[in-house]
């Protein structure tokens, strides 16, 4: 028996990187796969068509997104696919300019679809779950929440204001609803990537001086993988994971334990 046949996996900005990888870990473990982005499903669709999983995509914008609108998703999830077990909170951007001279509007939609769209989809997806949707599980079943943090959860970083405010409050919320809903059978934890190779960190890698730095810090010595953070995403949302509740897991090869 795979970990999740007959369970509802999310994840938002599943389109492509990280949230791609993390929604076919769980296709691969039997889950119905369901993607919330405002990118093209297509892709994620086809290879979770190729593991002869089932995929719903939602088209969903974290930029504008509100209180109503998060409801609403939770709404068309569960019309389409029945219920909802798990919540991956990944979708998320970065923007980078000196702190004395940081754009409003930078601030403003890094904190919107960093912080303020996952708290509301968290909220959304528990209202469901504790107005019945709760009642129509197996008994013992637990809703699992996994919020996608980041090594600067904990760090100041340079040149990212606002991506630091948000991924700090990723990692206050994550503690804050875990000690409210605990009780409730929800698991809110968090996964803290550290440096992964994707689109979004190509630039970086591809400047030899910056490359080495990075390197050379994690203790691991490579750059990790999305599978790397997917793979902490299924064991959080596993019952083997039933009885951690406001843990962040740092999966950064060692780099903030130097």
């Amino acid at each position: 028996m795979k970990k999740f046949t007959n369970q509802v996996a999310v994840v938002t900005g599943a389109s492509r990187g990280i949230g791609q990888s993390i929604l076919l870990a769980f296709a691969r473990e039997g889950a119905h796969a369901v993607s919330v982005d405002i990118g093209d499903h297509q892709d994620t669709a086809d290879q979770v068509a190729a593991l002869g999983g089932k995929f719903t995509g939602i088209t969903a914008d974290f930029g504008t997104m509100t209180q109503a609108g998060a409801a609403d998703i939770i709404a068309q999830i569960v019309s389409a696919a029945g219920r909802v077990d798990v919540l991956v909170n990944n979708a998320g951007i970065i923007k980078r300019a000196p702190a004395a001279d940081f754009p409003e509007a930078d601030w403003n939609a890094v904190i919107q679809i960093n912080l303020t769209a996952p708290f509301f989809l968290c909220q959304a997806f528990a209202k469901w779950w504790l107005g019945g949707g709760r009642e129509q599980s197996p008994a013992e079943t637990r809703l699992k929440i996994v919020n996608i943090a980041s090594m600067l959860s904990f760090q100041g970083g340079i040149l990212v204001p606002s991506y630091t405010a948000s991924k700090s409050g990723i990692a206050g919320i994550t503690k804050a609803l875990a000690c409210e809903w605990a009780k409730e059978r929800i698991n809110v934890n968090a996964v803290a990537p550290g440096y992964i190779a994707t689109e979004n960190t190509r630039p970086i890698r591809e400047d030899e001086q910056r490359n080495a730095a990075i390197l050379a810090r994690i203790p691991e010595g490579r750059w990790g993988t999305p599978d790397d953070i997917a793979g902490s995403c299924v064991f959080l949302a596993s019952k083997d994971a039933d009885y951690l509740n406001g843990t962040i897991m740092n999966v950064d090869g060692g780099w903030l334990s130097r």
